[in-house]
């Protein structure tokens, strides 16, 4: 059963209120005037709120925006209800994070319609939350062996191989062996960089002096690192001549180590989802004191639910296809750069390749309260 807080300083609303959302099953609580209202919404944690804007001392926008303050009632869906509707005030409880709004006087229908909205959307916020948790924990517990066990194995069986067999090896099967031991070494070394990586960008977004800090740095010349940096990652897919460069080497507002760490994941998963002999085209240049970072494909490309899904620990395709890593290049570059004032953009279609670019505004952002 649904549980409705009705708070009005007008005891026959209240009442009115009551009866009629009791016909319809619902469990209703009432409180007299917004502090009570207040009180009674951190206690009983309500399905929703219905408030009337007009009331003496604590009135329904000092309720709502003390409630929004609030982690536990913070999404309470809250309807205000008042009888002087105008344009100013509805824009004012929208901008304090009312839900809806409900005209005085209202006739039972359009007060059931106004709840039954709010709660159906709601429930459609809580059933998505849901949905991406349940995605969330699907792909942990699909990746998170994977990447780990992939590699050691790789480590643990030639290893073993070389300690118990090495007199009868040839130095071309020794070689071999220590080679996969250290791309399987290089793999894990990967996956732990990137899960440090993401876990300081996540404590850097939570201060404003260490966002200020980050945004410091510069890198004057990036021409020659970013092409270093990226035939590393074309050598490394075995597709050196695929890789297209068209720099332009102007100043990019972004410390060296974050410049190339955004340039290898981006490049990274270019190769990754374009087939060999496709071109990888990477552009850098600048629009209006505003660096462009441009890295296009000719591979998978991402659906809009997937452009729209991205995040940590988050793969597409996984069981169709050989995926290495936790999902966290796109997220790790995507936070760089916004971190950095800046956007990280996917244009793509299914099967039709993407591209994403990096734009790093070089006149710092005058508000730097760490919000990305």
């Amino acid at each position: 059963m649904k549980k409705i807080l009705v708070i009005d300083d007008e005891e026959w609303l209240r009442e009115m209120i009551h009866l009629a959302l009791k016909q319809k099953g619902f469990d209703v609580i009432e409180a007299a005037n917004g502090a009570e209202g207040i009180e009674r919404a951190r206690r009983d944690l309500p399905d929703l709120i219905l408030c009337d804007i007009n009331m003496e001392k604590v009135d329904g926008y000092l309720t709502l925006a003390s409630l929004r303050n609030e982690a536990p009632t913070a999404a309470i869906p809250f309807i205000l209800m008042t009888g002087l509707a105008d344009n100013a005030g509805m824009r004012h409880g929208m901008e304090l994070g009312a839900d809806d709004y409900l005209p005085k006087p209202f006739t039972t229908d359009a007060l059931y319609a106004a709840v039954d909205a709010r709660l159906k959307k709601a429930q459609t916020v809580r059933d998505e939350a849901e949905r991406k948790l349940a995605s969330l924990r699907d792909n942990i517990s699909l990746m998170l062996p994977h990447e780990l066990r992939t590699p050691l194995n790789g480590i643990l069986a030639y290893g073993e191989m070389l300690a118990t067999d090495t007199a009868t090896l040839k130095a071309a099967e020794v070689a071999e062996m220590g080679h996969v031991i250290h791309q399987s070494g290089r793999r894990l070394e990967r996956l732990i960089e990137n899960f440090l990586i993401y876990a300081q960008l996540e404590l850097v977004a939570s201060d404003p002096k260490n966002i200020n800090a980050l945004r410091m740095g510069q890198t004057e010349h990036p021409a020659s690192l970013i092409e270093r940096h990226a035939h590393a990652q074309a050598l490394q897919a075995n597709r050196p001549r695929d890789l297209v460069l068209e720099l332009s080497d102007v100043p990019v507002p972004v410390a060296e180590e974050y410049l190339a760490k955004i340039v290898d994941e981006l490049v990274q998963n270019a190769f990754k989802f374009s087939k060999p002999g496709a071109p990888v085209r990477l552009q850098l240049g600048e629009n209006f004191n505003v660096a462009v970072l441009t890295v296009s494909d000719q591979g998978s490309g991402f659906s809009t639910e997937q452009i729209t899904r991205i995040g940590a620990y988050m793969q597409f395709d996984r069981r169709m296809h050989e995926q290495q890593g936790l999902g966290l290049g796109l997220t790790i570059a995507k936070r760089l750069v916004a971190l950095h004032g800046g956007t990280l953009s996917i244009e793509s279609t299914k099967d039709n390749g993407a591209t994403l670019t990096a734009k790093l505004p070089k006149t710092k952002p005058a508000d730097q309260n760490g919000s990305i």
